[in-house]
């Protein structure tokens, strides 16, 4: 399992990103978890992740600014960022793609959806393809 790619879970809601992070290990896959925006950073500046899974409403340092600082860093600029949204206000979704998101996955949503989309962004780095 180390060289299973490692999943950054961002989500404010501690119950949401537990069963996100539960989920995907059991599926094979090395997770990582961040509650805060701050920590987001924090975390995929000293880890580089393979996926981030960004909550974009977060506490301390919100997603889209997080999102925005993590593309704009050379270092992090290629990290693939699926943006976890409950906002089903027009535009958001674009929004969201316009500031590099790899994909956009609306919440609630159920943890297969989230395997899929993490399983699309990453390509042949999925796990089992190892």
């Amino acid at each position: 399992m180390g060289d299973a790619p490692l999943v950054l879970v961002v989500d404010d809601y501690t119950d949401a990103r537990e069963m996100f992070a539960e989920f995907l290990q059991g599926c094979g896959y090395r997770v990582e978890e961040a509650g805060d925006g701050a920590e987001a950073l924090e975390k995929a500046f000293a880890l580089r992740p393979d996926v981030i899974l960004m909550d974009l409403s977060l506490p301390v340092l919100d997603g889209w600014e997080a999102t925005r600082q993590l593309k704009r860093d050379p270092r992090t600029a290629g990290i693939p960022i699926v943006a976890l949204t409950g906002h089903s206000i027009p535009g958001s979704h674009g929004e969201a793609a316009r500031l590099g998101c790899d994909g956009i996955i609306t919440k609630p949503c159920m943890p297969e959806t989230l395997l899929a989309e993490v399983q699309r962004v990453l390509g042949d780095a999925v796990v089992g393809a190892r």
